[in-house]
Formats: C-alpha cells, structure tokens, sequence
C-alpha cells in the first residue's frame, strides 16, 4: 500500500543534541525519506557542500524571497536567517516522499499553525553537561558562541511540551531506532492510508 501523499516530519532540538546526524541517518535508512535543504545567510563551515547540507545565500536575497511568501517557515537564529522552501517541500510529499525539517523552536511553531497535521519531533542531550561538551568538541564555534548557544539551549528546551514525541540522544543508535519506531507508526496512521487503494483492492463492488 502505498501513501498517497507524504508526510511532514518536524525535528528541533538545542544546538549539539544531535539531531541533524539523527535525520542523515533516518533518510539513509529510508529510501523514500527526504532531509530537506534550508536556505541560510550563515557562512558555509568546512566541508559543507551548497544544495546539499544548505542552500547559501545572501541576506538580500533571503529577505526578498521571505516578502514574496516563499518560504513555509524562517526565523533568525543566533544572528543569521534560515527558512524552508515551500516548493520544496510540496514537490517531495505530492510525489509521496515523506519529508524531514530539521528546524528550530521558532520555525516549528509556523509550520505547526500552517501544516498542523505534521509530526512533531524533540530531540534532548542527556544533561546540559554533556552538550556544553559535545559544542566545545566542535571546535568550529569560539568560546562566545558556545554560550550564546547553551544560554537559547534553555528556551529551546522549554518549548518540548508543544511536540508530539521527545527523544533523548543519550546513545546515537537508541534514539535513532525510537526515531525510526515514530516514523514508522506515523506512516500507517489511519489519516495516512490511501483510502482509494483500499477501496479499489477490497471493497469495489462485483
């Protein structure tokens, strides 16, 4: 049986919890999953590859596309601009893909009022402990960026409760296999069956 539209998968989480190597590892898991690509006016890091981790751009550019109602969600996240194609994304689920946003608190929200038929995913680093760590072992972000990030950790993670799953990533592999059992789950909800399919193959009158 197959769906006949994809669904919309909304993961945040602090910076450093994890959950962008959370969502590489569920699409190369799933062949019909799509990470999906935002746009940024934040400057590439080493080894980052344009159109495939994000698309770059000016901040001109972003604010003009952000006027012509382009983009399904946007927000400013410590100091630079990220936003979410809506063409994009109503290419890959019209042709039955279901679609990651890997996305903060902010956009979360929008998409949440916009598309709220979505599933929405919070990842949590074990302790503050830990994700102080895991930032500082970066080593791409200096000291000031490492505190402005654990300082919004603390918002971000207030906002769980507006999430219909939480995962905490203590161990990469547990809280992939919970965030597989979600997709999963998700995918034979009654709302996600394509009820033609059924109605064709069992119920068509003889």
């Amino acid at each position: 049986m197959r769906q006949s539209k994809g669904g919309l998968f909304v993961i945040s989480a602090p910076s450093g919890a994890g959950k962008t190597t959370l969502c590489h590892m569920l699409c190369e898991t799933f062949p019909n999953v799509r990470h999906s690509v935002s746009y940024t006016t934040r400057a590439p890091r080493q080894g980052e590859i344009n159109d495939v981790h994000y698309t770059f751009t000016t901040v001109e550019e972003f604010r003009a596309m952000r006027d012509r109602g382009e983009f399904l969600e946007w927000a400013e996240v410590h100091g630079n601009f990220y936003g979410t194609s809506r063409k994009r994304i109503g290419e890959m689920m019209g042709a039955g893909l279901d679609v990651i946003l890997d996305i903060d608190v902010q956009g979360a929200c929008q998409v949440k009022e916009k598309v709220p038929d979505s599933t929405f995913i919070f990842i949590l680093p074990p302790s503050m402990e830990v994700l102080r760590a895991r930032l500082t072992g970066r080593m791409s972000d200096p000291a000031e960026v490492v505190e402005k990030r654990l300082r919004n950790a603390l918002g971000e993670i207030r906002e769980y409760k507006n999430y219909n799953y939480v995962i905490v990533n203590d161990t990469l592999e547990v809280a992939l296999n919970e965030l597989i059992s979600i997709l999963i789950a998700e995918r034979v909800k009654l709302a996600k069956v394509d009820h033609a399919w059924i109605e064709k193959n069992f119920l068509k009158e003889e």
